[in-house]
């Protein structure tokens, strides 16, 4: 990972965003504290002190918000050094988490769940938490992408091998929400690797808006980029369908999806443009459909942002500039229609037919009146239809810049401000070189112009396997048997002695190999030896990687003398959950929800039958307080029959709930 006390501008915004999550966590916290107060206390003096310091702290929460909208939309610094007159691209910033101590609780888990000295496996511990220490400053390129992809992968190795689905292991993960600051506290692997998915589809933003736009090769790694970043979240959506932070919700994914096809979508207009364009009808004609498609995806992207719940929690800036990209790009194909029917008269060579069946492409009516063929050759409707187009895109344009000026973020967006002037002012010069005189007779509205585009965007699924990880812990064994949901016994050993050459069992199966056909009678059986049973190692030399004829190898080597064997044997478990579990839950009402997951021991009677308790995480309005409070805690549903519900994910069996 990079230096995380490395003084660039990426850096600064990353130290300002987890001081911001801390400052947000300390006001929730107060707030939840007054609510409890407030509910409590039947004083009216008490209460109206109680609502005044409420006030305040939703103030200050409101502000807490507005600074991190604005890291969100600090989209300079991710962008390429060189001087460049493009719009700028928005990236993802990376979440943030606290250190995590595995330490003591996988320790715990190799001595007793795999009989081994644990302290042998202290390296392999310490590789794993360097590793995600690393991952929390990725380098922003294809190492950054690499590192977050195999800390994914190992953890994968990780939860088969040391979290069983029958109980906590003790490590509390802790992820912050990238739009609201609010924390994410579970003792689920999940979360964490949910986390990890959503950064590396953020860096893969990151790595797009910092591509040269003004090169071919910027900006097919530019596009390339964004569709990744829009097939890993894709990947997170469809694969992680109940975490529990609004920026991993479903539907804020399938924002951030569109988004990011749509900035692909930008970056292929922008690599067609980059030689020139050619003031020639075909050119034109082909131009003008493929803006027009970029305007219609941010259109797109524009309405997904304004449906609820998205609208509550994505920045403010970001649909005003999707809104902003959509009017610009619809008023540049306008501006290049318009230049095809001023600048291009039909002539004696020219092909009528081409002609004539490209500029019908265009459109899905004409208006009233006019032919497509008939305003090819007079030059009267040629140029009332052009000049109906130009006052479409100066329109546009307007819009454009009226709702650049209303929004504070974008109006400090130089850049911004000095391309959609600069299209305004070529719009108005091209408008104000055609004759006016007839202008009174002009009544003619442009019509819409159909989006095409013939460089189709699609998300690109991430490619774990191009991503070669070893398991930090292959010294356990063969993952498929020596996993967390298996249990064993301890290693026993078994001293064996070839009797007239024959050990009196065979060996079958790959790594490690498993005891068949035991003969009964044999010293081995009669010192413990069961059917079925794996050996572990033999003379003190691990055996589970090794295959039959390895083993039958070392057993025979030794001829007539004894030699030590280890063996194991699976043991049926009937699976026990944790029923009692500590939860903090805040929800801020529109813009915040806290959802904290802490650590308690399991100190309920295992006769004793807890009450049913509503999840307390949920998506939908169905159990959500319609109340001006924002503390959302499950309450026991009266006289409902006990139901078995679906696990999700993130929801681990929380049958009782409290205050943290």
């Amino acid at each position: 990972g990079c230096n995380p006390l490395a003084e660039t501008g990426r850096s600064k915004l990353q130290n300002q965003r987890a001081v911001l999550n801390q400052q947000i966590l300390r006001a929730v916290r107060m707030r939840a504290g007054a609510e409890n107060l407030l509910r409590a206390t039947t004083n009216n003096k008490v209460r109206e002190q109680v609502l005044l310091e409420l006030s305040f702290v939703n103030s200050d929460l409101q502000i807490l918000k507005e600074e991190l909208e604005g890291l969100n939309i600090s989209v300079e610094v991710y962008q390429n050094t060189e001087e460049t007159f493009s719009i700028p691209l928005v990236p993802l910033g990376l979440k943030e988490t606290k250190e995590v101590d595995f330490t003591l609780p996988l320790k715990d888990f190799i001595l007793e769940h795999y009989s081994e000295d644990s302290s042998e496996y202290e390296d392999e511990i310490a590789d794993l938490m360097d590793l995600r220490q690393a991952c929390r400053t990725p380098s922003r390129d294809e190492a950054g992408i690499e590192m977050l992809m195999s800390y994914f992968l190992q953890l994968g190795y990780v939860e088969t091998r040391f979290f069983p689905p029958t109980r906590h292991m003790g490590v509390l993960f802790t992820w912050y929400d990238s739009f609201t600051g609010v924390p994410v506290c579970q003792q689920n692997l999940l979360l964490e690797k949910a986390s990890i998915l959503f950064n590396i589809g953020a860096l893969y933003t990151q790595i797009g808006t910092r591509c040269n736009r003004q090169t071919q090769a910027g900006l097919e790694n530019a596009v390339d980029a964004f569709q990744r970043a829009a097939g890993v979240l894709s990947y997170l959506k469809e694969t992680f369908t109940h975490t529990p932070s609004y920026d991993m919700s479903p539907a804020m994914l399938n924002v951030l999806v569109k988004m990011m096809l749509a900035q692909a979508q930008e970056c292929v207009f922008e690599q067609i443009g980059l030689p020139g364009i050619r003031n020639e009808f075909f050119t034109l004609v082909k131009m003008t459909q493929e803006v027009a498609k970029v305007g219609e995806v941010y259109m797109l992207v524009n309405t997904a942002m304004n449906q609820e719940p998205v609208k509550e929690n994505i920045p403010y800036s970001w649909s005003k500039l999707a809104q902003i990209k959509s009017d610009h790009y619809k008023a540049l194909a306008h501006y290049f229609i318009a230049t095809i029917l001023c600048d291009h008269e039909l002539q004696s060579g020219d092909d009528e037919d081409q002609q004539e069946k490209a500029f019908s492409q265009l459109y899905d009516y004409i208006p009233e009146g006019l032919k497509v063929l008939t305003v090819l050759k007079d030059k009267v409707q040629r140029k009332q239809l052009g000049k109906a187009h130009l006052r479409k895109a100066i329109v546009c344009h307007e819009e454009a810049l009226r709702v650049c000026g209303l929004c504070k973020k974008l109006r400090n967006i130089d850049v911004l401000q000095e391309v959609l002037t600069a299209a305004h002012k070529r719009s108005l010069l091209k408008y104000a070189q055609q004759e006016t005189e007839d202008d009174f007779l002009s009544l003619i509205q442009a019509p819409d112009i159909i989006p095409k585009t013939e460089h189709k965007i699609e998300a690109i699924a991430p490619q774990f396997s191009r991503v070669k990880v070893k398991d930090f812990f292959h010294r356990l064994g063969p993952l498929t048997v020596f996993s967390a949901k298996q249990r064993w016994t301890a290693p026993r050993t078994i001293h064996i002695q070839q009797e007239a050459g024959e050990l009196g069992f065979s060996l079958k199966g790959g790594s490690p190999v498993q005891i068949y056909c035991l003969d009964p009678a044999c010293s081995a059986a009669l010192m413990g030896l069961k059917e079925g049973d794996y050996i572990v190692s033999v003379g003190g030399v691990d055996c589970k990687w090794l295959g039959v004829n390895e083993v039958l190898e070392k057993l025979k080597s030794v001829g007539e003398q004894p030699i030590e064997m280890e063996v194991i044997s699976c043991q049926d478990t009937t699976a026990s959950m944790h029923s009692k579990s500590a939860t903090y839950s805040v929800g801020m009402q529109k813009t915040y929800s806290l959802i904290c997951l802490a650590m308690e021991e399991d100190k309920t009677d295992q006769t004793k039958k807890a009450p049913l308790k509503l999840p307390f995480l949920s998506w939908g309005t169905k159990n959500r307080q319609k109340a001006a409070s924002t503390l959302c805690l499950p309450s026991a549903v009266a006289g409902s029959s006990q139901i078995k519900k679906k696990l999700s994910p993130f929801t681990l069996l929380n049958t009782e709930s409290s205050l943290y």
